[in-house]
């Protein structure tokens, strides 16, 4: 996966489309990535004891990781990844500016 936790990211469609935030989460196996603050949605939540209402909690869904581009923290440009052999590390790289992420 070209994405790792604490990458910034920005949304390049959905209902988010054009905002910007960190990775929380990576879910490898189904290829999809939660972003802080972004892709929000309502969950009502049932009290915990007699007498509590009930409440309604903004929870962040994980979204597909082909809606996402990795900000480059170099040139703060949206961009694709490339990947380079440096020595005996595999090293990503920013498409735009050519430095390393």
């Amino acid at each position: 996966m070209r994405i790792k936790k604490g990458d910034q990211v920005k949304i390049i469609s959905g209902k988010d489309k054009g905002k910007a935030g960190n990775v929380l989460k990576v879910f490898l196996s189904t290829g999809k990535v939660a972003v802080d603050g972004l892709n929000l949605y309502k969950k009502r939540v049932r009290p915990k004891q007699r007498g509590q209402k009930g409440e309604t909690v903004m929870v962040v869904r994980p979204m597909a990781t082909s809606n996402v581009l990795l900000v480059c923290g170099k040139c703060k440009k949206s961009t694709r990844v490339g990947f380079r052999i440096d020595g005996n590390k595999k090293v990503r790289y920013c498409r735009k500016c050519n430095s390393d992420t």
